[in-house]
């Protein structure tokens, strides 16, 4: 049986690995020096907060179709030693634009550095097959899925209370941000990973053509195309029905509950980091028990009693941090959060594999894409639009409310169509 000190024993994989704790850590560095540069300039704003976000999503369904055909196509480990370098160079430079004044090119430098993240990405889960045998794979895959929950848990706490130092800031989270991107570039660049002179004209010639399908082509099409085959399939409208509130749900509530929490405990990024830990350990617990235990449960009915978990942990949190604005409380009724909202991420794209066959599959993905961020961005603007009229308490109480009236509909009059 491989074990993973065999694993992290492949000179490639190690550093590959180390890049991406490395890597993960700044994209936690990213997040809570813009919320803690939003809530310098605009406190309490939930649609400055909102503008910033839109900038770190749109790449995904923008660039993320076009990443995805030219990283097929080109060496990958240059890729992502060229992603890692321009990524560095871009957050360096947003200091330089906060202190001439100016917040457009702020933006400008965040969705670029996120629209090369959608090539960074890709390319680091095809590279691992390249670099690491296949008796190894299950276990790399294991440790980098398993590496990159538990970082972001991690990365939470240390990158809150590390942009919450009143010596560092966010001005010193983006520094410190763009030299971690660079140690990953000389991480991942010591990997032995060459192609041959054959190959590499090969991937020129595969460019040339790459390129010339993209003009050809539009993006969109491949999107109709995904939508026309969701909605020749029950189970699929039933799933983009899932996605849609789950994802409209915390678009509504991301920018309120920052806000929130910020006004609660009066302070932008500590607070936030710890329960943000909360909850990402509550996701990745609700992942392991759910893999573990709810193989042979409905899915359609694990999702619709997971909507009314969610929905009665949001309220409960609401009320908590409203009424006892207590550290410890907030943080396990997060958790619970967690573990109640994640069978349902895991359910609905377990019943998407099962519904499509595979050559329709990246399609079907692309659609769903999508449709989550789409949904994700206009409820997000709406719900930052609605606080500034309504208490932000109502905003919450109002989500945790649907999701809760949702689960309960969708167990009372759902299909009970058994997905196996």
């Amino acid at each position: 049986m491989i074990k993973f000190r065999e694993v992290l024993a492949d000179r490639n994989f190690l550093f590959l690995w180390l890049g991406q704790l490395i890597s993960n850590f700044g994209d936690r560095l990213t997040q809570m020096a813009l919320v803690a540069l939003v809530y310098q300039r605009n406190p309490g704003s939930e649609i400055a907060l909102a503008k910033l976000i839109s900038f770190t999503i749109i790449p995904v369904f923008v660039i993320g179709p076009i990443a995805g055909v030219w990283v097929d196509r080109l060496n990958r480990k240059n890729v992502m030693v060229m992603s890692d370098i321009l990524r560095g160079c871009l957050v360096l430079s947003i200091p330089f634009f906060i202190g001439i004044n100016h917040i457009l090119p702020v933006y400008l430098a965040v969705f670029l550095a996120f629209s090369i993240s959608r090539f960074f990405i890709p390319s680091k889960m095809a590279i691992i097959p390249d670099i690491v045998s296949r008796d190894k794979l299950l276990i790399a895959n294991t440790l980098s899925d398993t590496t990159h929950m538990l970082g972001n848990v991690i990365g939470l706490v240390v990158a809150g209370m590390i942009v919450n130092i009143k010596s560092i800031g966010a001005i010193g989270g983006f520094y410190i941000d763009g030299i971690t991107f660079f140690v990953s570039a000389l991480l991942i660049a010591m990997i032995a990973h060459v192609r041959s002179i054959k190959e590499v004209k090969e991937s020129l010639v595969k460019t040339t053509e790459a390129l010339g399908n993209s003009i050809r082509k539009s993006i969109f099409s491949d999107i109709v195309d995904g939508m026309k085959t969701i909605s020749a399939h029950a189970d699929m409208r039933f799933i983009v029905g899932v996605f849609f509130l789950l994802m409209a749900g915390l678009g509504a509530i991301s920018c309120v509950i920052i806000v929130f929490i910020q006004n609660a405990f009066g302070n932008s990024t500590k607070d936030l980091g710890l329960l943000g830990m909360f909850l990402a350990g509550g996701l990745f617990a609700g992942t392991i028990f759910y893999g573990r235990f709810g193989q042979k449960i409905n899915k359609r009915k694990v999702i619709f009693l997971s909507f009314i978990a969610s929905g009665i942990s949001v309220i409960l949190f609401t009320v908590s941090v409203s009424r006892f604005p207590s550290l410890f409380l907030a943080g396990a009724i997060a958790a619970i959060l967690g573990m109640s909202a994640s069978p349902i991420m895991i359910s609905a794209n377990t019943l998407t594999h099962e519904s499509i066959p595979q050559a329709l599959r990246g399609r079907v993905f692309s659609s769903l894409e999508a449709v989550i961020h789409l949904a994700f961005l206009v409820f997000m603007f709406a719900a930052a639009y609605a606080a500034k009229y309504v208490d932000r308490s109502w905003v919450l109480l109002l989500t945790g409310g649907v999701f809760c009236v949702s689960g309960v509909l969708g167990s009372v009059y759902g299909t009970t169509k058994e997905a196996t």
